[in-house]
């Protein structure tokens, strides 16, 4: 990475257990005399957390970092409130990696909260990015539910069809296919 990007270059470790966090910072000898690597380590012992929803937006990185070392904490819902409003505030391409990263990390518990306030709507979204993150899980259900009626009914399904199912954002149109998925003979009457 540093000879990549032509600048300093750290070793940085997240983690979400005091124990491993700990073994993580062990020093590493490289062979090389006088070349000691000594990771930085992110985890529950020197991470903050995160719940104020201000706090969150003025530094999105701690609020992430703070979902991540604390997402298995008591103050998971205060803290994953904090990290969507921090969402909110950034970038759609930021906050699609920061989403994605977080939802990796966090223990199931965490990870269902985060993923019930972005998919169930019980949060109030500001930005275009989490109105179309809401969106397109919607239509995503949607589809992936028309699928399974599709294969329940024994309804073979190419994979063009399949396609055009998975890619329709629309969920009127998905509405209406699954409606007629229920009386349809062939995948081709589901479209005509």
């Amino acid at each position: 990475m540093r000879a990549r990007a032509r600048c300093p270059a750290i070793l940085l470790v997240v983690c979400t257990e005091s124990a491993v966090a700990q073994w993580c910072a062990t020093p590493i000898e490289m062979g090389h005399p006088g070349w000691r690597l000594a990771p930085v380590v992110a985890g529950p012992h020197n991470v903050p957390v995160v719940t104020d929803p201000l706090a969150a937006v003025n530094a999105p990185e701690l609020a992430v970092l703070s979902a991540v070392a604390h997402g298995g904490d008591v103050e998971v819902q205060a803290i994953t409130k904090a990290l969507l409003a921090a969402l909110e505030a950034i970038d759609e391409r930021r906050a699609r990696l920061y989403a994605d990263f977080v939802l990796m990390m966090l223990p199931e518990a965490g990870r269902k909260h985060l993923e019930e306030l972005m998919i169930a709507g019980t949060y109030e979204y500001q930005s275009g990015f989490a109105r179309k993150y809401v969106a397109e899980g919607k239509a995503e259900g949607r589809a992936e539910a028309l699928l399974l009626m599709l294969d329940a009914r024994g309804i073979a399904v190419s994979e063009e069809a399949r396609g055009r199912i998975l890619g329709c954002a629309e969920s009127a149109r998905l509405d209406e296919w699954i409606q007629r998925a229920v009386t349809v003979e062939s995948v081709d009457d589901l479209f005509s």
